[in-house]
């Protein structure tokens, strides 16, 4: 893992170079870190990548802000350093990553080239029961984002363990933050100021931020396209990377 410093913190990222194009970042979701992309930074005929832990995820430091816009911006922060660090000119993300992707073509100041933005949503609100599920019985909650069409559409076993520790080991304090920050995330009404070449990807099954969210997206931004994944859910870039991987080849290079 590589680090940038930062805003008096130390953000960690994994990078690698196999492929041509401008360098993508990749941005995980709510409770979860860089390996969340290893089908992508491990492509070897896709762009060059690079994949962070956000604050308080994986090997990354802390903060201490406040669950909303207080924390997606200093995610943001997170992702604009890695970018300038790496000349990554592309954010991918994923869920929450997507949220935080919105805010840094809204908020920073990158020469981006495009954004990629996966099962997320100019809004991202969160059901009340799973909010308190979270916070009453954290491992109950975790486990009830992996039955089928959640986070996954039909997933085997393996994947289903990975991607359950990932959650655990993110722990609950962080997990809630992001979802709680989730919930308040809204910049509808700020979409006519990305001109930025967009595209839009969404598991068919996904029912956290569903397709409609993304023909949404392709309808209020000024350049974006809308690629659906069939047999996907939340995480297609896991569960269909060759298409997820594909999508993303197509439109960038």
């Amino acid at each position: 893992m590589e680090t940038v410093t930062h805003d008096g913190r130390t953000t960690a990222y994994r990078e690698t170079g196999f492929g041509d194009g401008p360098t993508v970042c990749y941005v995980h979701g709510a409770g979860g870190d860089h390996g969340v992309w290893v089908e992508q930074y491990g492509d070897r005929e896709g762009p060059p990548a690079v994949a962070v832990d956000l604050s308080g995820h994986g090997d990354s430091d802390d903060v201490t802000t406040e669950p909303g816009m207080e924390t997606i911006a200093a995610y943001a922060d997170d992702v604009a350093a890695v970018c300038e660090a790496t000349d990554a000119s592309v954010i991918c993300g994923n869920s929450m990553g997507g949220a935080v992707a919105l805010w840094v073509a809204l908020e920073g100041d990158l020469d981006l080239d495009a954004l990629v933005l996966s099962d997320t949503g100019a809004k991202l609100g969160v059901d009340p029961g799973f909010l308190e599920s979270l916070a009453r019985n954290f491992e109950a909650a975790v486990a009830s984002l992996h039955v089928p069409d959640t986070l996954f559409h039909d997933p085997d076993d393996e994947l289903i363990e990975v991607s359950k520790a990932g959650l655990l080991e993110s722990g609950q304090a962080v997990t809630v933050r992001d979802f709680e920050s989730c919930d308040t995330f809204d910049v509808r009404d700020r979409l006519d100021e990305i001109d930025v070449p967009t595209l839009a990807l969404c598991g068919e099954h996904d029912p956290l931020t569903p397709p409609s969210f993304h023909e949404y997206l392709e309808a209020e931004l000024s350049s974006c396209e809308y690629v659906e994944i069939a047999d996907a859910a939340h995480m297609p870039m896991l569960e269909k990377p060759e298409v997820f991987n594909e999508s993303v080849r197509s439109f960038l290079l």
